[in-house]
């Protein structure tokens, strides 16, 4: 740890120092020591993983209902880099005169959860290969959909969450009138706000420069 504290003394870049982490099996730096990550923070705000708690949430990989069938997270709980999440404020706030809201089914996902989802699905059009990483394990991707705030109903989409097949791609043809005006809402919304879409999967975005953030695994449980 003494050469990191060197390296924020001499204010060298973030792209730099985050190269501190020591290289995973497949060449990556990976953030994994709470001691470094603070250090991020310390140097760059905007690396704060800030818990999600203005907009509802369901995290299913905090229950073993999701497609792997076991419960990836030890509490329902959403974390976000703190620009992304001020992103989805703004975008709240626009919807709330409007009766509807956001909901977010995942954030930040730790480097190892990525693995064992591989594992169930190695496939890249649903699944992030470890061996690049995600923007999730960046802090910077976020899944959601949008609701109706009296009921809490979510809107209709192409399919549910989650649902790996070509009905979830944005450019699927073989939906309703209903679910395709609603995606091209939830898209044209997100972009509006800074963010980039998933063809492959309608919930699926992320800040643009998503880059700058570094892969993390920390887990919930220290982030707590």
């Amino acid at each position: 740890m003494k050469n990191l504290f060197i390296l924020c003394f001499l204010g060298l870049s973030l792209a730099a120092f985050s190269q501190t982490a020591p290289p995973n099996k497949y060449g990556l730096a990976v953030v994994g020591d709470m001691a470094l990550y603070h250090q991020l923070v310390k140097s760059d705000p905007a690396q704060e993983l800030v818990r999600v708690t203005e907009i509802p949430i369901d995290v299913k990989y905090a229950t073993d209902s999701n497609f792997t069938k076991t419960q990836l997270y030890p509490y329902p709980a959403v974390y976000l880099r703190r620009p992304v999440y001020q992103a989805l404020l703004q975008l709240q706030e626009f919807l709330s005169p409007m009766g509807l809201s956001l909901k977010i089914y995942d954030g930040y996902r730790p480097y190892r959860v990525t693995e064992k989802m591989w594992e169930v699905v190695p496939d890249e059009r649903y699944a992030a290969d470890p061996r690049k990483g995600s923007g999730h394990n960046r802090g910077a991707a976020v899944d959601l959909t949008i609701v109706y705030t009296k009921t809490g109903k979510e809107m209709e989409m192409p399919t549910p969450y989650d649902d790996f097949t070509q009905k979830a791609h944005h450019n699927a043809a073989n939906v309703t009138p209903e679910a395709a005006e609603n995606r091209t809402l939830l898209r044209t919304l997100m972009e509006a706000h800074g963010f980039v879409a998933l063809e492959t999967e309608w919930w699926h975005y992320a800040l643009k420069g998503a880059a700058r953030f570094p892969l993390m695994d920390i887990s919930f449980e220290d982030l707590r």
